[in-house]
């Protein structure tokens, strides 16, 4: 009788395998071959789940995005306004070794997209998700009286937004001011001036 494979558990075996890959070799080395070794699987088991490396890191991504989605959504129960916006950020910006990680898989993601418009309508379907959340939560501080209004709302989330992402490219470059004691200031920076 043959033997039945849970799918879904091993795409998810396969994505950790790549996270594990990326994290300690980088994007450049990360073959097939290898995340498959790392998984514990013959080089021809990927195949069924991912055709191409590509497909790998996208699925990882894919994986980091609402993983962090996972974890915003338990850290802002009960919060609105700049507390949702300060606690979501925290659980983007890469304070840990976990989420280092997650941008380091996040970085070869966007190698992919950079140079393939289906990958980069993906990345800009996820990103419209981050912004729409903070431009309600915005709102929901205006209405509450603890924002003063930035001239141009919009431009604001966006360079927000653009602020987060960076902080994963900084803290995967290893630059001295991505330490999360330095993103943490420049977190309050971004805040500040919005405080009423």
């Amino acid at each position: 009788m043959p033997k039945l494979v849970d799918h879904a558990s091993r795409r998810e075996e396969l994505v950790h395998a790549v996270w594990r890959v990326l994290a300690r070799d980088g994007a450049a080395a990360m073959t097939m071959r290898q995340v498959a070794a790392e998984a514990g699987y013959a080089n021809g088991a990927l195949k069924p789940y991912f055709a191409t490396k590509a497909d790998l890191v996208e699925a990882s991504w894919t994986h980091v995005f609402e993983q962090t989605n996972r974890r915003v959504a338990g850290a802002v129960t009960g919060l609105r306004g700049l507390a949702a916006v300060e606690v979501f950020s925290r659980e983007v910006m890469p304070l840990d070794g976990e989420r280092l990680d997650e941008a380091r898989v996040v970085l070869a993601f966007w190698q992919e997209a950079a140079h393939d418009a289906t990958r980069a309508a993906h990345n800009r379907r996820f990103m419209a998700q981050w912004r729409d959340s903070l431009v309600s939560w915005l709102d929901e501080a205006r209405a509450d009286g603890e924002l003063t209004t930035p001239a141009d709302p919009a431009t604001w989330t966006d360079g927000f937004l653009t602020f987060l992402l960076g902080t994963q490219v900084t803290a995967a470059l290893g630059l001295p001011a991505a330490s999360p004691a330095h993103l943490e200031r420049q977190l309050q920076a971004q805040l500040e001036p919005l405080r009423a």
